[in-house]
């Protein structure tokens, strides 16, 4: 079962399918996915990602603000548990931090993502994080707050061996997005050759960074199989155990959702 563990539907550029997102999720069926993890990032596209949830059987939702979440309404705890009542949600997030991009609003950044942490914690949910160049205070909080046995997944990893190692040493467990097909990504290929396949998730995070070869177009779900296909040449390993590895590691971390 291929499994896109992150992507932004809401999102998605649609031009190809005239408008239609039936027709981009039918496109993901069509290429071998079979369950897709839609995310929120804000208060405001809560109600969307519920929303497209709640049309398709093989989409979830998560909800969250996202670390570099600046114009809208800081979520509140309550608001975040309100949230993740309903049926469709599987997790909270995306959330974390992230000072490559903002290192101007760090405190906030942190209270952000401690709020979330305690809001999985009380939900009983895992988490999704976001996090760069922010490693030993990702891994702070997440030691200080985190429900270890809900625990949840450090999304589009992109940082070091030992930080992997430290969140797996939490339960944690670490996806793979199209950056590792990229040209300059050996860094990153390196801590996936060292990951072990009972730790490892695949995504798209489309419409962003869409995988080689389909570089400089917008990312969907349906190139999800090319993301599978190198990380399994990565790992030694066929496509289909890469597939249900991390299939089965999905449902670990997102239970709800089988």
């Amino acid at each position: 079962m291929l499994i896109d563990s992150h992507c932004h539907l809401d999102r998605l550029k649609l031009d190809q399918y005239d408008g239609d997102l039936d027709r981009a999720v039918q496109a993901a069926r069509d290429a071998g996915v079979e369950r897709m993890l839609c995310i929120g990032i804000d208060l405001d596209n809560a109600d969307d990602v519920v929303d497209i949830a709640s049309r398709y059987d093989d989409v979830f939702a998560s909800v969250g603000v996202h670390p570099l979440e600046k114009d809208g309404p800081e979520a509140s705890l309550e608001q975040l548990v309100q949230l993740a009542s309903n049926e469709h949600v599987v997790a909270i997030g995306e959330t974390g931090l992230d000072y490559y991009y903002s290192k101007g609003n760090i405190p906030v950044q942190q209270q952000r993502f401690i709020t979330h942490l305690e809001a999985a914690r009380q939900c009983s949910l895992p988490v999704i994080i976001h996090t760069r160049d922010a490693r030993e205070d990702t891994l702070t909080l997440l030691d200080e707050h985190a429900d270890k046995e809900y625990s949840g997944v450090l999304h589009c990893f992109t940082e070091s061996w030992d930080m992997a190692k430290a969140a797996m040493d939490m339960n944690f467990y670490i996806s793979v997005s199209g950056i590792v097909t990229f040209r300059n990504a050996d860094a990153l290929r390196d801590v996936v050759r060292k990951m072990p396949l009972d730790r490892l998730l695949i995504e798209t995070d489309s419409p962003y960074l869409a995988p080689v070869p389909h570089r400089g177009k917008s990312n969907e779900p349906k190139y999800l199989p090319d993301v599978a296909k190198f990380v399994a040449s990565l790992k030694g390993v066929s496509e289909e155990t890469l597939i249900q590895r991390t299939a089965d590691n999905f449902f670990k971390v997102f239970s709800l959702a089988s």
